[in-house]
């Protein structure tokens, strides 16, 4: 999972070169030991069996203190965290304060796996090896009698991410590389501190054979799994292994796992059947009775963007379902619970041709268990389109029983809609589709299709989902379009075989607009006369009237909205 702001190598690399810091004064730690034997283990703290009731820890360190007595009263015992370093001292004193415990975190490349951050070679690059085997310890070191750590982590789907990096032959070694060094690693940290377990992070339970086979060390094994937490059970008895485990990441089906929907992207589930997911996966590791050791589930972060609306317990602080459902399971006191509306259906009218910039009217009829009012917010999201996972709040007409006007987008391709239902206590209900936003119509015909186009330079090659030639503007479709060099000024002239009277004029821009142009008409391709000119463009649909004739109608494009080239879908031309 992608949710998170992992520690970079340049980021351990620069700590390593601070002077050791002094621990801070507080109680011994304590004395965590994975016992018993195969088949029948259990994780101990002081000699107490200790399950972990977790959740991964989104929020800063410096707000630990905000949000531990939060998890206490949920009935969470243990955080997991991706990274440890000089700034980790606040979550542990205010997790050991509120009875909490860490798994802490080491990232190591390339991570988040499938593959975030640089490669690494673990058969030759012993610089960054070594410069990890002295940076770990050392804050092993630092915090190893503090009472909220619990366990030692050692990396994060990096067996998975290695595919990123290298294929065939090469990745075999290369894993096998890789868990050899985390056994380096987990050597390393046991001689610094015996009384911690050390385990290490993987995407999938095919990496456990590399673990089995090079890492002895490790004390235990950890997966992350979502819709198919379920079957880690089987694969751990298929697979032989003589370590227990945990669950460091899991809830309801990402995005990578559910089906795609009427505009071809995975479909985000709703709201209570994401708590149903967390309730799932919860009874499928507890069901693997001295095996499973416990969960960390995925999110308690504030995160208020495309993952952090698909998976946060707390998006932007406030409680979704999904929050009550991991308190109740995790044996918190729900009795006096204030708990969030719900969405009963999210219906969008047409969702695969919505007009761009036109009134659009959604239907999120939702019911509140308190019988609070609720207030409704609309958000979108471009996440398809340039891959920002950032969300816009858009101004909204409520209409009375869930039914909300708006403006839709004015950029075409497909956007997420997002609907929240909130309750006045902090509570909130959150529903989201996919709309694919599309040109308004426009009376008249389009001169300009399928007729030779002609450009002052066009991407040929295959880079970003090219080529992008000069005919992929007059093609009538959006999955095309023509992209130009990157500099000033740029043209595209469309010849519609005789002249023809024209009358309006629409330009569908992909993110790499034009912010001043031109439209020009001619009738030899020679002599042009301006007919409609832009100086202050902002992407999205260009839509004008025009009283001109010509042959040759040309965009002349002097200046970019952006660092890119121009980049147009469609130039339509309306007779």
């Amino acid at each position: 999972m992608h949710l998170r702001a992992p520690l970079t190598a340049a980021a351990l690399l620069a700590a390593a070169t601070l002077a050791l810091p002094a621990p801070a004064a507080h109680a011994a730690g304590n004395v965590v030991r994975v016992t018993g034997s195969q088949g029948n283990w259990q994780l101990s703290v002081n000699g107490s069996p200790y399950t972990v009731k977790g959740v991964t820890w989104g929020p800063s360190p410096n707000d630990a203190t905000k949000y531990m007595p939060d998890l206490k009263s949920m009935g969470v015992n243990t955080v997991r965290t991706w990274g440890t370093d000089a700034t980790s001292a606040p979550l542990f004193d205010a997790a050991a304060a509120n009875g909490i415990k860490v798994i802490a975190g080491f990232w190591l490349q390339p991570g988040g796996g499938p593959g975030s951050g640089g490669c690494v070679n673990y058969v030759t690059d012993t610089t960054y090896k070594n410069d990890m085997l002295t940076e770990f310890p050392k804050w092993v070191n630092t915090y190893k009698d503090n009472p909220g750590v619990l366990m030692w982590n050692v990396g994060n789907e990096s067996t998975l991410g290695l595919q990123n990096c290298y294929s065939g032959a090469e990745l075999e070694t290369q894993r096998n590389a890789y868990t050899t060094f985390v056994n380096d690693v987990a050597k390393k940290i046991h001689s610094v501190d015996p009384n911690h377990p050390v385990t290490s992070t993987d995407a999938w339970t095919g990496a456990w054979p590399y673990y089995q086979r090079n890492a002895p060390d490790l004390d235990l094994y950890a997966v992350n799994s979502y819709n198919d937490v379920c079957n880690v059970k089987s694969a751990w008895e298929a697979g032989g292994y003589t370590k227990p485990y945990i669950i460091t990441e899991t809830g309801p089906a990402g995005e990578w796992e559910t089906p795609d929907d009427a505009n071809g992207v995975p479909q985000e589930p709703k709201d209570t059947d994401k708590a149903a997911g967390y309730t799932k996966a919860w009874n499928c590791i507890t069901a693997h009775k001295g095996v499973a050791l416990g969960a960390t589930v995925f999110h308690y972060g504030t995160e208020y963007d495309f993952g952090g609306m698909w998976f946060n317990l707390i998006p932007a602080g406030e409680r979704r379902l999904s929050y009550y459902t991991v308190k109740k399971m995790y044996g918190g006191d729900t009795s006096h619970d204030n708990t969030p509306p719900v969405i009963s259906d999210l219906s969008v009218p047409n969702p695969s041709s919505v007009p761009a910039a036109q009134t659009l009217t959604v239907k999120a009829p939702a019911t509140d268990p308190d019988g609070d009012a609720i207030t409704y917010e609309v958000l979108v999201g471009s996440k398809y389109i340039d891959n920002s996972s950032a969300l816009t709040s858009v101004p909204s007409t409520q209409q009375g029983n869930g039914t909300l006007t708006f403006t839709a987008p004015d950029r075409p391709g497909v956007w997420k809609l997002y609907v929240k239902a909130k309750d006045g206590h902090g509570n909130v209900g959150v529903e989201t589709r996919s709309i694919r936003v599309v040109p308004p119509p426009v009376n008249g015909t389009n001169v300009a299709l399928h007729k030779p186009a002609t450009a002052s330079s066009q991407q040929s090659d295959s880079y970003g989902g090219c080529p992008c030639l000069a005919g992929g503007a007059v093609d009538g479709s959006l999955q095309t379009r023509w992209s130009s060099d990157w500099s000033d000024p740029q043209w595209l002239q469309v010849d519609l075989g005789a002249t023809t009277a024209l009358h309006h004029v629409q330009l569908a821009w992909e993110a790499a607009y034009g912010k001043a142009y031109t439209v020009q008409v001619s009738g030899d391709g020679q002599n042009w006369t301006t007919v409609h000119e832009v100086k202050a463009g902002n992407g999205g649909i260009d839509d004008f009237d025009v009283n001109a004739s010509g042959r040759y109608v040309r965009l002349n494009a002097t200046a970019r909205g952006t660092g890119y080239g121009y980049s147009l879908y469609e130039f339509g031309i309306y007779s």
